[in-house]
């Protein structure tokens, strides 16, 4: 990906999923969560119809381990293939935030103090808002929150401060 919405957006599930690999418990694999976010989208831009296919390829080529291919692969379960299923955590992970970071930026983006002082509680209204960032699905949000057995506030807390420790590196800071 070359685009700066797209450089962007992987930095951004890449800070994401390092603080959920923290605050889950598994800190000593937070380089690796970290990684598995960053090239999550690694074949969208040149192959949008193979999304999550065509990663594959790419990464068995570079000689990318098995689990790593298959965490990225996740993120598409069925939306644009259904051969990875999300079993892991992190893999669960990713396939909620991936969305969930597009209403949270939209939000930041739209605030006078961007990620400073955002709340779960606002932004849950704008998660109800179904107008407000339309094109982030929130049934794979749901369905992911689903698959990790949390409560929405806690996934949305780690997408806060997640994304507000990296505020600078993506965009938004204030």
């Amino acid at each position: 990906n070359k685009d700066s919405f797209h450089l962007r957006h992987a930095l951004t599930v890449e800070g994401i999923m390092r603080y959920m690999a923290e605050d889950q418990g598994y800190g000593d694999e937070a380089d690796m969560w970290g990684i598995v976010g960053l090239i999550h989208d690694l074949d969208f831009e040149m192959w949008p119809e193979e999304h999550c296919i065509k990663q594959q390829t790419l990464m068995r080529d570079a000689g990318v381990e098995e689990e790593i291919i298959h965490a990225t692969c996740s993120h598409g379960y069925g939306i644009t293939t259904d051969e990875c299923e999300p079993i892991t955590n992190l893999e669960k992970s990713l396939f909620t935030v991936d969305e969930l970071t597009g209403i949270v930026h939209a939000y930041a983006l739209m605030r006078p103090e961007g990620m400073d002082g955002m709340t779960v509680k606002s932004l849950k209204k704008k998660y109800k808002s179904l107008n407000f960032a339309a094109k982030c699905n929130r049934e794979v949000i749901d369905r992911g929150v689903a698959m990790l057995g949390l409560d929405p506030a806690v996934v949305m807390q780690c997408c806060i401060d997640g994304m507000s420790a990296h505020k600078e590196e993506i965009g938004l800071g204030k």
